[in-house]
């Protein structure tokens, strides 16, 4: 279906059975509509449009909403699922800051592709149950703006916010909203995002991942413009490829406390000296933490945090001490210990053992004074040997 500019006073809405698109209690109504593909034109709404409502809601009567305000199981819908095999493609919905853009629910199997989302006052894209909706080349944002915008501060709203599992996010921008990503459900993907909808240090965020202990997300290849990914209680989730810029990093957010199979890797992030802000940062304490790796990121300004931490230390005594407390991301668990230790002069062989592993430093010991180099790797192994 095609249409032209369409002012809509109302939501629309598309029936169950996938054949027609109706208005609900507005101006305008689509009949006999092939919902197979719905693409071209701008929906636009008008000033009496309701401020709790989206321009096009994929809602069956039997489909129950989600409140976002409390953490929902997925794993009791049973409901069914209503829409499927659904594409939009080159539509512009401006929301007039009321209201939001798209609403699915209960579907499975749609595309969102190539659209674009202006003036939404609550979300751009609210997905709910379902599965595989595929969000790819969109640009979202509350204003119209191309980055330090004089009212950053006090953008509000949320470009995409995905409470389902198994979804993609692909090769969108989000230019203006007070979060970008809000993902609720699980094996979600987000792959070549740029982010720059609210600078962090207005309290903006850039993803925002919101399933604690059931994650399994995985975050590839994005553009963090001045915003953070906020993780809570991570599970299965990678941070890979990305790049940071404008102090934005990556905060690992205790609710529960557990943390478990977390690979930030591969990471290029670029700060400001005088703020010294950590690459990853824990808010709040974990009480369970396994098979955590944070290695391979490179800064530029910002304090490089890591599960492994390497030195070289020069020293003449009996005494050598490293401490990993800049480097390290946890406190007080460094769980494996590798040294070396190379003695210039003479005597050319003493003694050595380590003798003291507390807050993060350690300490190793000689039986003569030498002088020489230490050369340690401390690593955070999380992983649960059994014997």
């Amino acid at each position: 279906m095609r249409w032209g500019v369409v002012e809509s006073t109302r939501a629309l809405w598309f029936s169950s059975t996938g054949r027609s698109i109706k208005e609900d209690r507005g101006a305008a109504c689509f009949a006999r509509a092939n919902l197979k593909r719905v693409k071209g034109g701008t929906l636009r709404a008008s000033h009496t449009f309701p401020g709790n409502r989206y321009l096009i809601e994929l809602w069956s009567p039997s489909s129950v909403p989600i409140d976002t305000d409390s953490p929902h199981d997925f794993s009791g819908d049973s409901v069914g699922i209503f829409y499927e095999d659904i594409t939009f493609r080159d539509i512009l919905f401006d929301s007039s800051y009321r209201g939001g853009g798209i609403f699915i629910i209960d579907s499975v199997r749609i595309r969102i592709n190539n659209c674009f989302f202006l003036h939404f006052s609550t979300k751009g894209i609210l997905v709910q149950k379902g599965h595989e909706t595929f969000i790819s080349n969109c640009f979202l944002g509350q204003y119209s703006t191309i980055g330090g915008d004089k009212g950053e501060k006090y953008f509000t709203g949320v470009g995409i916010d995905i409470e389902s599992n198994d979804n993609a996010i692909t090769d969108v921008a989000i230019f203006s909203a007070e979060v970008g990503i809000i993902l609720r459900g699980q094996a979600n993907m987000v792959t070549g995002v740029h982010c720059y909808n609210k600078a962090t240090g207005f309290g903006g965020i850039g993803i925002l991942v919101k399933v604690a202990w059931i994650s399994q997300t995985r975050i590839d290849n994005c553009y963090m413009d001045y915003t953070s990914i906020v993780i809570e209680d991570p599970v299965q989730v990678h941070v890979t490829n990305g790049f940071f810029l404008g102090d934005g990093n990556i905060v690992l957010k205790a609710v529960k406390g557990h943390i478990h199979g977390v690979n930030i890797v591969n990471n290029m992030f670029n700060g400001n000296p005088q703020y010294h802000t950590p690459i990853v940062r824990v808010d709040g304490s974990f009480w369970s933490i396994e098979q955590v790796v944070i290695e391979r990121n490179n800064a530029v300004g910002m304090d490089l945090k890591s599960t492994v931490g390497t030195a070289v230390i020069k020293g003449n005594g009996t005494m050598w001490v490293a401490d990993f407390s800049p480097i390290l991301l946890f406190p007080d668990r460094i769980r494996h210990i590798q040294y070396s230790l190379f003695i210039d002069g003479l005597p050319k062989f003493t003694s050595h053992a380590i003798t003291n592993v507390s807050n993060n430093v350690v300490l190793v010991e000689t039986d003569k004074i030498v002088s020489g180099k230490f050369h340690p790797i401390a690593s955070l192994d999380f992983r649960i040997v059994k014997t």
